[in-house]
C-alpha cells in the first residue's frame, strides 16, 4: 500500500526522535510542524523530568531561553506599528542612562533598530574568556540568579566599552535586554505586562509569560554529559565555545523575584504557544502586526556583514534568514527563518513550503546546536520530498 505524505514525514521525522532517546542525547522533546496552516506532525517523547520518571507531555511548559527573542522583538515592532516607537528612534532618548561609549572613549549612537538586529556593538558574556569585561563589570545574560534590577543590569552593560560601532558589525548579543527595557519606558509598565498586552494574549498565548504559568507542567533542565544528560543546577555551567566563559545557567530564576525580566532570555512557554506566534507571522501577522511589518521583520537587515557561528544567513528583526543554502549546508529553502534556545531548543519557518517547525527540549545544547537539530531539519525535508514524489 502506498504511504500518505504524512506518513512519509512521519516516519522520517519519528526515526530521528527515537534514535536520538536510545542514544541519551536528550531527555526528552515536543516536536510540532505545521504546513499549510495545518498542525501535520506532533508528538512529545522522553521524560519531561527523569528522576521522578515523568513523561514529556504535549503540553509540557520550557525555559524559552533566546525563544524569548522573537517574542520581545514582536512586542518592540507592535509598538512601531502603533506609532509609539520608530526603528530610527536614538536608545538614549527612552533610556537616557543608557550611554555606552566606543572603546576610543566616544559615546557611541545606538538605534533600536541595532538592537533589533544585534549590530549595536554589544555582545553576551558567555561569548568573552572567563574574566572578561561583562564578567568584571557584573553583567548578568539573563540566565543566571543576579539578584539585582534590570536598570542595575543595564548601568553595568553601559559601563563596558562597546566591542565595535553600532552598524558596523554583527554580533548576536544582550541587546534584547535593552530592547526590554525601551519597551518598558515605551509602555510604562513593566515588560511581562507589555508582552502579555502587545503579542501572547492576542494570540492565545496563555502558557507563555516571565514565570511559570503551572510550575507542575515545567520540565526540568539537562545539560549535555558523558554517558547521559546531568541534571543542571542553579549557578550551574555549560561550555560552549572553546576558549569562552560558557554559559552560566540558574534553572530556578523563573521563581526568584529579585531576577528581572530578561527580554533576550526570561521567558517561559509551551511549543503549542510558540508555534501559535510562528503562524501568526508566517500568515502576514494579524492580528497583532501589519503585512508590510512582518515583512521588514523577516527580510535581511544587514546586508553582507558576517555573522559567526552562522554562515549563509542574515539578521532581519530579530531572528536570522536563510541566504544561502549551500553554505549553510541546509536544505531549508531561501529566506527560511531560525533561531533556537541554550535550554535546549531549536525553531524555523520555511514560507517557501509554508512550514512551521517547532523542536523544544529540555537538554542543553544538544537540542539547540547539536545533531538532533541538523537530522531532524533533514528529516524533514526528507519527509516532504519523498511524499512529493509520490
Amino acid at each position: 500500500m502506498r504511504k500518505t505524505k504524512l506518513e512519509w514525514l512521519h516516519k522520517s521525522v519519528d526515526e530521528v526522535i527515537d534514535r536520538t532517546l536510545e542514544e541519551k542525547r536528550i531527555v526528552g522533546t515536543v516536536v510540532l510542524i505545521a504546513q499549510g496552516g495545518n498542525l501535520v506532525y506532533r508528538r512529545s517523547a522522553g521524560l519531561a523530568d527523569r528522576e521522578q520518571k515523568r513523561p514529556m507531555l504535549e503540553k509540557a511548559l520550557f525555559r524559552y531561553a533566546s525563544v524569548t527573542k522573537p517574542i520581545v522583538s514582536t512586542a518592540a515592532l507592535v509598538l512601531i506599528s502603533q506609532g509609539s516607537l520608530q526603528l530610527n528612534d536614538p536608545v538614549e532618548q527612552w533610556l537616557p542612562g543608557f550611554r555606552p561609549k566606543l572603546p576610543n572613549g566616544q559615546y557611541a549612537f545606538i538605534t533600536i533598530q541595532h538592537l533589533m538586529t544585534h549590530t549595536a556593538g554589544l555582545t553576551y558574556r558567555f561569548f568573552q574568556k572567563e574574566r572578561g569585561t561583562y564578567e568584571l563589570a557584573g553583567v548578568s545574560d539573563g540566565m543566571d540568579l543576579p539578584g539585582i534590577t534590570l536598570e542595575e543590569n543595564l548601568q553595568r552593560l553601559a559601563s563596558v566599552p562597546l566591542l565595535y560601532e553600532p552598524g558596523t558589525m554583527w554580533r548576536y548579543s544582550i541587546a534584547t535586554d535593552v530592547l526590554g527595557a525601551v519597551i518598558e519606558k515605551v509602555t510604562g509598565m513593566p515588560l511581562s505586562e507589555a508582552v502579555r498586552l502587545l503579542v501572547t494574549h492576542p494570540l492565545s498565548m496563555l502558557d507563555t509569560d516571565f514565570m511559570a504559568v503551572d510550575a507542575d507542567r515545567l520540565t526540568t533542565a539537562y545539560a549535555d554529559s558523558a554517558g547521559e544528560p546531568r541534571r543542571l543546577q542553579d549557578f550551574d555551567t555549560v561550555p560552549f565555545v572553546e576558549g569562552t566563559a560558557g554559559f552560566l545557567l540558574s534553572p530556578g530564576r523563573f521563581a526568584d523575584k529579585t531576577a528581572y525580566p530578561s527580554g533576550g532570555a526570561g521567558m517561559i512557554g509551551s511549543a503549542g504557544d510558540f508555534l501559535k506566534l510562528l503562524e501568526a507571522l508566517r500568515q502576514g501577522g494579524n492580528p497583532i502586526l501589519p503585512e508590510a511589518l512582518v515583512a521588514e521583520m523577516t527580510t535581511n537587515q544587514i546586508g553582507s556583514l558576517e555573522m559567526p557561528y552562522w554562515p549563509g544567513r542574515g539578521f532581519g528583526l530579530g531572528f536570522t534568514l536563510l541566504r544561502d543554502p549551500v553554505a549553510a549546508n541546509t536544505p531549508e529553502s531561501p529566506g527560511t527563518w531560525r533561531m533556537g534556545g541554550t535550554y535546549g531548543h531549536s525553531w524555523f519557518v520555511d514560507p517557501s513550503e509554508e512550514l512551521s517547525v517547532v523542536a523544544f527540549t529540555n537538554t542543553a545544547l544538544e537540542g539547540m546546536s547539536g545533531r538532533f537539530t541538523t537530522e531532524l531539519c533533514e528529516a524533514v525535508y526528507k519527509g516532504i520530498r519523498e511524499a512529493k514524489l509520490f
